[in-house]
Formats: structure tokens, C-alpha cells, sequence
């Protein structure tokens, strides 16, 4: 597997020989409506990528898969892109479910020329959602007049009565985000580094479940994006593909943003004239903002501590902890919102959601009544027979 470091999500920095670079691919259009100037595989997903430029989280997770396609094309089939048919895509998703070899070694770093680009196997769900965003790629480029045709829209769908519908499992329950909370207030704070390092981590977490922001949203916040209307604190977000929103804001996290900004020797609330983040950097630079995966980092760490307080007395809670990311916040807010008996269409909207069916998800009090009412009919005395004592 020959992978080089990337730069810029927008940069494939990786080496194809001529032979499979695509000019010369089977499944080209023969230059029939061609709408841009690409005549590699590499330059006509370079600029697939480019439409996601304002982006970032959604970029980075497009390149990713292109650059899991290219390379196991050209390495594994001795084929470019463009010249792969609908048996080999039935190949790469087998392949996605099991990974083998340099492609998910352990051993291998993480970030780097010689990263592997698998953890392990996929499930079923990230092998859906990876040729779905293929799929979106090769649709591209048969618009574009690059490709003849996209193999994957032959790929049989899932229709909505056959898909199991699930609840999101993927969040804290009231206890576990209580703990959380309690457990950051436990860290030692024996150095300036420490001080800061702990009001930073206890703002983010707050951050991140007080307004269901994702990871690229609250690292690209700006303090100014807080705002009051009618005496009403919101919060404006650019969230995917450039879409505006606004989340209410509640005053106990204003309470908790003042906290933090006067550690830094800042205003307690902030003005419509300031460019700095609503995270500052790990130096505390208020001039700089907090990368995705440094967010992603600190919030693990919050996690892992919580759950090495908690192993001695709640090993499956602690486990949980250890599973939970940035993500499993938003669920959370979410999730709490619902139990709260937040009307779903608000619920939609601080998560701004584009269907109302993704919000449901979320909704478990409906499903912890059916189970309390269900168990607890079996446990009750059956009629005739006195009670248990």
C-alpha cells in the first residue's frame, strides 16, 4: 500500500503509475458533454472534492473513501477508477467488511506515509454510507462528462419498509452525563497549564451538549456568533455544506462561557466586534481556532477520565465512556431534549436536521414507557394470587 501524507484534504497525495491513471479507462465518456478539463482519475476527484471545499468535516470524510477506492483499485485489481465495473464495486464492499493485511495493521500508524486507512472491518452502516458517498463521486463525474456511466446506480437500495428503523444508541443517559460533569470538576489542578486545560475541557463539553453542535461547527465558532435577541441569548452556526442556523442558548451557558472568558481575562460577555473563537487554542491564543481532532481529543479525554472513576463501581457505565466521542454529545442534547418533552419539531431545528424523521431517533421516553408498562404487567400479581412479599 503506497500512501503519502496529505497536506490539504484537497490534495491526493498519492502516486498512480501512468498505466492507471484512468486516461485511458474503460468506463470514460470519450470526451461526449465533457464539462471540465480533468483527464485523470486523480484530477477529476480532486475536483469532485473541491465542491465540498466549505465543508471541512464533509471533505475530509470524502477523501477519505476516494482515497480508500483509488488505491484499492490500483493495487488490488491493477485497474484506475475509471475503469471499474459493477462486479468490482461487489468486490470492494466484501473487501470494506473485512480489510486485511497493511490496509488495517496495527502496527501501522494512525496519521502519516505509511498510515493504514482501516481500523477493522466496517459495519454495515459505514459500508453504506461509504458507497453511497462513491456513488456521489461517480455521479459527478458521468454529469461532468468524465465517466460513461456510474456503476454503483445499479446497486440495489434499501427501501424504506425493509429498513429497520433503530433508535440512536449512541448517547449518555442522564446519570452518565451527570457523572461526566461531576468527574471534570475532580481533575487536579496543580499548574497553570492544568487551570487552563480544565476550564477549556469543562466550557468545550458544555459547548457541545448545551447547543448539539458537531465537531467542525464548534471549532469554527466565534465568540461574536453569541447573541441576544429580545433579552434571548442564540448562538448562529454555519453547519454542513455552508447551511446557517441559530440554537437557543440557555443563561446558565452564558454562566458558563463568562467563567471561561474571565479566566482568560476577557469581557464575560462577548461583543458583536470580535474575531476570536469560542474555543481558543490549546495555548490559549484567542486568536486562533481549536482544530476538529483537537476537539475530538479533548473530548475523549474527558470520557476516559470519567470512565477510570467509575470502573470500580459501574464497569458496563465505564465501558460506555470509553466507547462515547464528540458525536455521542449531540445525541445526548438531543435524547435530554426529548425526555425534557421538547416538541420534535424544535428539536429538529437546534439540530437542523432536514427531515423530521432523523429527529425521531432520538425519541427513547415513548420506548422506556412501552418497557416499564410491558415488564412491569409480568412482574404485577397475577389476578386471584396475593402479592409477593
Amino acid at each position: 500500500m503506497n500512501v503519502t501524507a496529505a497536506p490539504s484534504p484537497l490534495t491526493l497525495a498519492i502516486a498512480l503509475p501512468v498505466t492507471l491513471d484512468g486516461s485511458l479507462g474503460t468506463n470514460r465518456a470519450n470526451g461526449r458533454h465533457k464539462q471540465i478539463a480533468a483527464n485523470t482519475d486523480i484530477e477529476a476527484v480532486r475536483l469532485w472534492l473541491a465542491e465540498y471545499n466549505a465543508s471541512p468535516h464533509t471533505l475530509r470524510s470524502y477523501r477519505k473513501e476516494a482515497v480508500r477506492l483509488l488505491l484499492w483499485a490500483t493495487q488490488t485489481l491493477a485497474k484506475p477508477l475509471s475503469s471499474l465495473t459493477r462486479e468490482d464495486f461487489l468486490l470492494y464492499e466484501c473487501f470494506l467488511a473485512s480489510p486485511s493485511g497493511d490496509w488495517a495493521d496495527p502496527e501501522r500508524p494512525r496519521r502519516g506515509g505509511t498510515r493504514r486507512l482501516f481500523e477493522g472491518p466496517l459495519s454495515e452502516r459505514s459500508r453504506h454510507q461509504a458507497l453511497g458517498i462513491l456513488s456521489g463521486l461517480m455521479t459527478y463525474l458521468v454529469s461532468a462528462g468524465y465517466l460513461g456511466g456510474n456503476p454503483l446506480a445499479l446497486r440495489r437500495g434499501r427501501t424504506n419498509s425493509a429498513r429497520r428503523i433503530r433508535r440512536v444508541e449512541r448517547y449518555l443517559d442522564h446519570a452518565l452525563w451527570d457523572h461526566v460533569l461531576a468527574s471534570v470538576e475532580l481533575w487536579p489542578r496543580l499548574t497553570g497549564r492544568d487551570e487552563q486545560h480544565h476550564e477549556r475541557s469543562r466550557w468545550l463539553i458544555r459547548l457541545l451538549y448545551h447547543t448539539a453542535l458537531r465537531v467542525s461547527e464548534a471549532a469554527s465558532a466565534k465568540a461574536a456568533d453569541f447573541y441576544q435577541r429580545r433579552g434571548k441569548w442564540w448562538l448562529h452556526i454555519i453547519g454542513k455544506g455552508g447551511a446557517e442556523g441559530e440554537v437557543p442558548v440557555s443563561d446558565a451557558l452564558m454562566a458558563d462561557f463568562a467563567r471561561y472568558r474571565a479566566f482568560h481575562g476577557l469581557l464575560p460577555v462577548p461583543s458583536a466586534s470580535e474575531t476570536g473563537p469560542a474555543v481558543m487554542s490549546i495555548a490559549g491564543d484567542d486568536a486562533r481556532h481549536l482544530t476538529p481532532a483537537a476537539i475530538y481529543l479533548i473530548v475523549k479525554e474527558v470520557f476516559r477520565r470519567a470512565a477510570d472513576a467509575l470502573d470500580a463501581t459501574d464497569p458496563v457505565g465505564a465501558a460506555t465512556l470509553r466507547r462515547a466521542s464528540t458525536h455521542w454529545l449531540r445525541h445526548s442534547a438531543a435524547s435530554h431534549q426529548a425526555d425534557a418533552g421538547t416538541d420534535i419539531r424544535f428539536i429538529q431545528k437546534n439540530l437542523r436536521h432536514a427531515s423530521i424523521e432523523t429527529t425521531g431517533i432520538y425519541l427513547h421516553a415513548e420506548e422506556d414507557r412501552r418497557h416499564s408498562d410491558t415488564v412491569g404487567s409480568r412482574n404485577a400479581p397475577q389476578r386471584g394470587q396475593p402479592p409477593s412479599k
